[in-house]
């Protein structure tokens, strides 16, 4: 029997591809529900939830690109329905975050801040550099631009790859990370992780994350052109987290690098 993958931010910018790709995968479309406060029709033939709850009812797994608002109630729910949860909503707060932890206490949740296995791949560089240059000596600094629309800054992504650097070094990203210089902020602290956010255009997302050293400056970057590269990870994700026991889980373990 086919998957039955509900979507939760179906008229989102993601909910069309990520209908697309279900279909594509071979996987059942269970339904779907707007984003909160969203006002756009449903994509045609997805059948309409009143809220998470009834969507996780009828579904195996529920895919969510939503607003971080809806963060907390969401994983109560989930929780309570007892069905895997994929979540690619950016913005979450530390008690959005750790709302998501409790409920992978009791079901299993592939949470990421970016479902494509190219960014996956940059993310383990990114630790793996961070642990090997020294960070008295290598200052990393975060650089990302996204489309005009996009509301929380920095992005998921960006926060994805600063912890990724962090944990290279053995810190914790709230600790050294600096965000939104203005003014005369003072030297740059040493082992601090920096980050700069543009926002213009319709960009779908561009991350740049430079080691700057005295004597050179290492940089890695990745480009996406398509959201699409996104949709199809959240429905990898999707059909690899069914069967799995409560738990958190990343990308990486999706992609079976972790």
């Amino acid at each position: 029997m086919a998957t039955r993958i509900g979507v939760a931010g179906v008229t989102g910018r993601m909910g069309a591809l990520l209908v697309e790709e279900v279909r594509s995968a071979g996987a059942a479309l269970a339904g779907g529900i707007s984003r909160p406060g969203s006002a756009k029709p449903l994509p045609a033939g997805v059948p309409p939830y009143p809220d998470i709850a009834a969507l996780a009812e009828t579904s195996d797994v529920v895919v969510e690109f939503t607003n971080a608002a809806a963060t907390q109630s969401h994983a109560a729910a989930m929780a309570a329905a007892g069905k895997p949860w994929v979540l690619g909503t950016s913005g979450l707060s530390a008690a959005d975050e750790a709302a998501v932890t409790e409920a992978a206490k009791r079901i299993p949740v592939v949470y990421a801040s970016n479902f494509s296995p190219g960014v996956n791949l940059v993310l383990a560089l990114a630790e793996r550099m961070g642990a090997a240059l020294p960070a008295d000596a290598y200052d990393a600094e975060i650089l990302e631009m996204h489309h005009r629309q996009k509301v929380d800054a920095p992005s998921g992504t960006a926060i994805g790859m600063g912890r990724a650097v962090a944990k290279g070094r053995g810190v914790t990203l709230a600790d050294v990370m600096v965000s939104g210089r203005d003014g005369h902020s003072g030297a740059r602290p040493t082992g601090a992780i920096g980050f700069a956010a543009l926002r213009g255009g319709q960009v779908v997302g561009e991350h740049t994350l430079i080691f700057a050293a005295a004597t050179e400056h290492i940089v890695l970057s990745h480009r996406a052109f398509d959201r699409r590269a996104y949709a199809t990870g959240a429905v990898n994700a999707a059909l690899w987290v069914g069967g799995k026991p409560p738990g958190l889980y990343s990308m990486m373990a999706v992609l079976g690098m972790a």
